[in-house]
């Protein structure tokens, strides 16, 4: 018999670190992480949203790399959008995992660790340990899903793209409600957040999309709405009418770096997006006085999911990443089809560009 305080029907509180959240209520807080040099604490900023209706538990997650911003907005959204009395389940999200970071324009935590490779971290390790593990302890383990939001590394731009452990069918399910234009089966890395929820027995999605330390209105508009599928694919949400139409995203379990030939200065003719066979050019690199070119041919068929911004390369570094895919033209035709419709929804005369220009070489 329920309590007699508790309607009917009403799923229980939400219990969280020392937060205790109603259903169809809404709490924002901090989990206190290390304190600074300057006495004061740094800490693990939380919302968590309490649905009205029993459901699943997600988490969605930013900047755990401290310099990958497109996340933050697509949580802002998340946050501005969602209505916890509409809710079924309990959404977590935490729009700067590696606060340190974040405030410091770096990937990195003050001790130079990578935090996603830090996990499951320690209560008495490293800094990055024991944020890896606070977050393990109050997340992570809380819930059954997660979805976690990364962009390329520094000088470089992902496509958007949802990256899966191989061989669970429920995962590409779930990729394939999210609708981004490619899903790459990548291998776990040891000590990633994706690898720790995998050997835990919990699905994760990891979207990749545009650029460290920039907006991308591409990136966060189909990170947003993708993320939205998934909710509403589960139960969470209703359907919304609204989102973007998507078709079948294209499925990868291989990829190739390219990787310059010579150092030099190079002229980019191919970038994130654009369909490639095998023997396509996709640039040239040349000397200071751009002699002596040297040709950069894709060697496989497939969609350029990333490539390196930087005009200025040495011999050995990565330009293109390339998913294998039989029939890239597709992929390309949908991507554009994509960006047609988020530039019909913007405001007429708001010029909205998709890729940051400075970045063509």
């Amino acid at each position: 018999m329920p309590a007699m305080d508790q309607p009917v029907g009403l799923p229980a509180p939400f219990a969280i670190a020392a937060e205790t959240i109603a259903p169809g209520d809404r709490r924002t807080f901090s989990i206190p992480v290390s304190r600074q040099l300057t006495g004061l604490s740094a800490s693990l900023a939380l919302q968590v949203l309490h649905g009205a209706k029993a459901g699943p538990a997600v988490f969605v997650s930013a900047a755990i790399h401290g310099d990958e911003l497109n996340g933050i907005p697509i949580i802002q959204k998340l946050a501005q959008t969602l209505d916890p009395a509409a809710l079924a389940g309990t959404l977590i999200l935490a729009p700067a995992v590696n606060v340190f970071g974040l405030a410091n324009n770096s990937r990195y935590l003050p001790d130079r660790r990578d935090l996603n490779r830090s996990f499951p971290g320690s209560a008495r390790g490293s800094l990055a340990a024991q944020l890896a593990h606070v977050f393990l302890e109050h997340v992570i383990a809380r819930c059954s899903l997660g979805i976690d939001l990364h962009t390329a590394a520094v000088h470089r731009y992902n496509l958007p793209q949802i990256r899966i452990a191989s061989g669970s069918p429920y995962l590409v399910e779930l990729a394939m409600a999210f609708g981004a234009p490619v899903i790459v089966e990548s291998p776990l890395r040891d000590g990633s957040m994706r690898e720790l929820a995998h050997a835990r027995g919990t699905p994760m999605l990891l979207y990749e999309a545009g650029e460290a330390l920039r907006f991308d209105r591409l990136s966060i508009d189909i990170g947003t709405q993708g993320v939205m599928r998934v909710l509403a694919h589960l139960g969470m949400v209703e359907a919304d009418d609204g989102l973007t139409s998507v078709g079948i995203p294209a499925r990868a379990n291989r990829s190739v770096w390219v990787r310059a030939p010579r150092g030099g200065i190079t002229r980019r003719l191919r970038r994130s997006g654009d369909p490639v066979r095998a023997g396509d050019l996709l640039a040239e690199v040349a000397g200071l006085f751009g002699e002596e070119p040297v040709p950069l041919e894709s060697p496989i068929d497939g969609i350029v999911i990333g490539h390196a911004t930087l005009p200025v390369v040495n011999q050995g570094d990565a330009l293109f990443h390339i998913a294998a895919i039989d029939d890239p033209e597709q992929v390309d035709r949908r991507i554009d089809s994509i960006t047609d419709a988020i530039r019909v929804s913007e405001p007429q005369g708001e010029a909205q560009p998709l890729l940051d220009e400075d970045e063509v070489i």
